[in-house]
């Protein structure tokens, strides 16, 4: 008998409406939309801005352009192409490579950090 009270007083939604209608349904979902706004801001967003930015550089990347590759290799760009650059890395040595591995130019104090 106990059970029994215990199911109709879970089963009624208050004047006969399902439980979860209408704004118990959207307050539900409130979490769910606060965490998705969190992620946007901290992590989308700057992610967004940081590729917009790479890809600004890339295409501003022109001959004589001192680099530094995403693998770590600096040299001087002689020549580019539509989706490579080639780039002198010693005297006599020059590597071809995707322009996408271009991951910053160098300045110029960062030249004479190089040779001191």
């Amino acid at each position: 008998m106990l059970m029994e009270s215990i199911a109709w007083a879970e089963g009624t939604g208050g004047g006969g409406s399902p439980v979860g209608g209408g704004a118990g349904g959207f307050l539900s979902l409130l979490p769910f939309v606060l965490i998705f706004i969190i992620f946007y801001f901290l992590l989308i967003r700057p992610q967004q801005k940081k590729q917009k930015q790479q890809q600004s550089l890339l295409d501003a990347l022109k001959k004589g352009d001192k680099v530094v590759t995403t693998s770590g290799i600096w040299g001087q760009i002689t020549n580019i192409g539509k989706e490579t650059v080639t780039l002198q890395i010693a005297d006599n040595t020059k590597v071809k490579m995707q322009r996408e591995n271009i991951a910053r130019v160098r300045g110029e104090e960062e030249d004479k950090d190089k040779d001191a």
